[in-house]
């Protein structure tokens, strides 16, 4: 079987200063908008990497890319290409299973023993948790999303009317390729499991008012790793860097300093 790989054509937009230690910053369902804060901050001390997954924002997606766990893989050879080592990798919803995924296998193959550093999983989906179950993602409208995803709905809630043409269709096809690797339960039944095979430093942070995956769900997944961090941002839902940027950078920047 072959190593999946990064279509040619992957847009990766690089930023802050390439001697420094690189960041790889993965977003979620949203597509890389939701995490352009995260890399613009972390530009300021770091060789940020924001790539948009294949299939995302009308982009192409090959046919061995149909998981996370090959996404993963996908990214830990653009790593390894890249000649990169040592990279903190942080991944928002979706990214943040990615960033797991992506830690776990980097401890079970020697080739990729070197490329990960840290991993800040960020309201990160993808683990199963008894008595925790997350949103049923694909059967929310427009309006109940902003509920469930947001602490101030108002501020999340996009009214689906207002789209453009092309806006609807990549929305649509995002979904469609979400679906695709994450699978309509948006979960992977072994990953919680797993996860005590990842040793690297990790943080997990959690918005307070998160309804798609509950802060107890993100603790349950913390404990699972040995010696993982956990914190909560107060007045934040799914993408606390987007509703309270300044909490979460009080958290996510001693965690960065600390394993430098």
């Amino acid at each position: 079987m072959m190593t999946p790989s990064l279509p040619q054509n992957t847009t990766i937009v690089e930023s802050g200063d390439p001697d420094a230690r690189t960041a790889l910053v993965l977003h979620g369902g949203g597509g890389p908008q939701t995490v352009a804060p995260i890399a613009g901050h972390l530009a300021a001390t770091m060789h940020v990497l924001t790539p948009t997954h294949p299939g995302w924002n009308g982009t192409s997606r090959p046919d061995d890319i149909a998981s996370v766990a090959q996404l993963a893989t996908a990214y830990l050879e653009s790593l390894l290409e890249r000649g990169e080592r040592d990279v903190v990798v942080v991944g928002s919803s979706i990214g943040g299973w990615i960033a797991l995924e992506m830690a776990i296998q980097s401890a079970a193959d020697d080739r990729y023993a070197d490329l990960i550093g840290a991993v800040i999983d960020i309201d990160g989906v993808g683990a199963v948790v008894e008595g925790e179950p997350g949103a049923d993602f694909f059967a929310l409208d427009a309006r109940q999303l902003a509920e469930a995803a947001w602490h101030n709905a108002e501020l999340g809630y996009r009214d689906p009317t207002t789209f453009t043409d092309e806006q609807r269709a990549i929305q649509q096809s995002n979904g469609e390729t979400m679906a695709a690797i994450a699978g309509r339960g948006i979960s992977d039944a072994t990953l919680l499991k797993r996860l005590d095979a990842i040793t690297v430093p990790t943080l997990v942070v959690f918005g307070a008012s998160d309804r798609i995956v509950t802060p107890a769900y993100g603790q349950a997944v913390a404990r699972a790793m040995p010696g993982a961090e956990f914190a909560v941002i107060a007045d934040a839902g799914h993408l606390p860097h987007l509703e309270a940027p300044g909490a979460t950078w009080a958290v996510i920047d001693p965690f960065v300093i600390r394993i430098r």
